[in-house]
């Protein structure tokens, strides 16, 4: 095991900067996932850790060591890629064993590393098989024993399980949590899929134009994000955005209004700001009883709905934009997530109300987060009863 610090990282390409100042300090043990869209730095920052590629600024530490430019095999790494490239003629046990028969280990040991490593992933029976005799999920399981048999300081696993079928996806997630739990290693691992981040990792580091955007649990990340770029990426589906004016009494926009004290949350009348509520935090009218501090009610129209299975997402546009084009209408949508037994219909007219406690204020010049819930979490406040007192009109 081993701690993995990037100090000022940088690495160019010509005029291009994949990794621009990169700070991450991951703890000993700690499984951390860096997660951002395609093009983002984080395989590029995964290669510089391994050494297979040199930054053009900053440092490397691996443990106690400098490894900025060690080359790979002295680093104390071992990588899985997406692309698994077992050996197609060599049967599972020297596909495993293969690096240390380079290595020039003794047969004794290789057998004792193998053996370990095929009962850790659970390939008992199988060290004769050839590769193209295995399932997806075999192989892979295969490329992570041969990373196990070096014992490495660190694993880097970069989009491992890419190619596999959803249903195999889920199943190795869960071997992936066994494998650290039973190694209690460090795991650095790359990937686009929001959901392997948040289910496995300790803290998750979101990566953007080569940027650290924020790195944090994955709850903090999902709850507190930093800025607008963390907000939208984290959560399938994204959460809903609408840009507006900070008043006297709270936020106005083109869709809807919110109140609450603008003194309490750090802005001021006059700021421009970008209002956030996750689907699961808009509910339709009737339900307003179940929400602590429901917002007053929102008028709107159900446009498109996705039954789900345990829910269904609801596609609103807020009423006054109903009329406009179809662009207007794009930007005045609001998605909610409601329960699979609703009776919510196509292009019915619905009210709905935001839970504030649940509501994110971002600048929206910088995007970065002003606020986090819109409301006192130890009291009920005065907006709160306004639109209890309200809803019996």
């Amino acid at each position: 095991m081993a701690r993995v610090k990037l100090e000022h990282v940088t690495k160019r390409y010509e005029d291009v900067t994949a990794v621009d100042d990169m700070n991450l300090d991951i703890r000993d043990g700690e499984f951390v996932c860096l997660v951002g869209p395609s093009g983002c730095g984080k395989s590029t920052t995964m290669e510089t850790i391994a050494g297979l590629t040199l930054p053009t600024e900053g440092e490397v530490w691996i443990g106690d060591r400098e490894v900025t430019r060690l080359p790979p095999k002295d680093r104390g790494v071992a990588m899985v890629f997406q692309n698994i490239a077992l050996f197609p003629h060599m049967n599972v046990k020297d596909n495993i064993s293969f690096g240390l028969r380079l290595r020039k280990y003794d047969s004794e040991e290789i057998d004792r590393r193998v053996e370990r490593a095929s009962d850790i992933v659970q390939l008992e029976g199988m060290l004769e098989r050839m590769p193209d005799e295995m399932s997806g999920g075999q192989r892979q399981r295969v490329a992570i024993a041969r990373a196990i048999v070096r014992n490495p300081d660190v694993f880097l696993m970069d989009e491992p399980l890419a190619n596999l079928d959803a249903k195999l996806r889920v199943h190795m997630r869960t071997e992936l949590q066994r494998l650290h739990k039973e190694l209690e290693t460090t795991i650095i691992y790359v990937t686009h899929d929001q959901a392997e981040a948040m289910t496995m990792s300790d803290r998750i580091a979101v990566i953007d134009s080569g940027e650290l955007q924020q790195i944090d649990p994955p709850l903090v990340c999902y709850n507190e994000p930093a800025n607008l770029f963390v907000a939208g990426f984290i959560g399938s589906p994204s959460m809903n955005f609408t840009t507006g004016d900070v008043t006297e009494s709270g936020f106005t926009s083109d869709s809807f209004d919110i109140e609450f004290d603008p003194a309490r949350m750090g802005v001021s009348p006059g700021d421009h700001v970008t209002l956030g509520v996750r689907p699961e935090d808009v509910y339709p009218v009737d339900q307003r009883e179940s929400v602590g501090h429901p917002s007053m009610r929102i008028d709107a129209r159900t446009d498109v709905t996705e039954p789900m299975g345990d829910e269904i997402f609801v596609y609103l546009v807020t009423q006054e934009d109903i009329e406009m084009d179809f662009e207007a209408a794009e930007a005045g949508q609001l998605l909610m997530s409601v329960s699979p037994d609703s009776d919510v219909d196509v292009d019915q007219d619905i009210q709905v109300v935001l839970d504030r406690a649940k509501i994110h204020l971002f600048d929206s010049e910088t995007g970065d987060a002003i606020q986090h819930g819109l409301v006192n979490p130890t009291s009920r406040d005065s907006t709160t009863e306004e639109a209890e007192a309200g809803s019996d009109d």
